[in-house]
């Protein structure tokens, strides 16, 4: 690490970035999902953030390949390939997919913060779906999870030092309506 101030880049929903040195990626999540991966041997490492869980028959064709968990995945094989690595190298951390209007939640049990992905198969919410993707596409990919903070309630904003690997989490409120006239 070189002295001074960390490179900043904020990753906005859609975005990938893999890269090494004194780089600090930032970024904001609702109900998307970010993944981060780090090398130790190497301090390479990178992070995703992707809003939906794959990209359905309606989707624009012209979207970015970022914006679903199925094809940022492709884009992580690519990077890990040119580095001449593979999943085992690696230190995973899944973060998001919160649920940002639980006032509108119809099923009891999707208020329950601690959901598995057996729950989440059958959750329409878009974060428990991205969340579940997320899962299924690192297991099938060779990944180990080594930390996660993902569903509950509310936004979560993300910073992931892309040096040392270390990435810190602050939670924020879901959205609640406000009535008219209260203060």
């Amino acid at each position: 690490m070189t002295g001074g101030a960390p490179d900043d880049i904020y990753l906005p929903s859609g975005q990938i970035y893999f890269g090494q040195g004194h780089v600090r990626v930032k970024t904001l999540l609702g109900t998307c999902v970010a993944i981060t991966l780090w090398n130790p041997a190497t301090q390479r490492g990178g992070m995703c953030h992707y809003l939906l869980p794959t990209r359905g028959p309606r989707s624009k064709t012209d979207t970015a390949p970022g914006f679903y968990a199925d094809e940022v995945m492709g884009l992580f094989a690519d990077e890990l390939r040119a580095a001449g690595t593979s999943a085992k190298h690696y230190v995973v951390k899944v973060f998001g997919g919160g649920n940002m209007f639980p006032q509108q939640l119809t099923n009891a049990d999707c208020r329950n913060e601690s959901c598995d992905d057996a729950r989440r198969a059958v959750c329409p919410s878009v974060g428990c779906q991205n969340i579940r993707v997320a899962h299924e596409l690192l297991r099938s990919g060779g990944f180990s999870i080594a930390l996660e903070d993902v569903g509950g309630h509310g936004s979560r904003q993300l910073i992931f030092d892309v040096w040392s690997g270390d990435v810190w989490v602050r939670q924020g409120p879901a959205m609640a309506v406000i009535e008219r006239g209260s203060p």
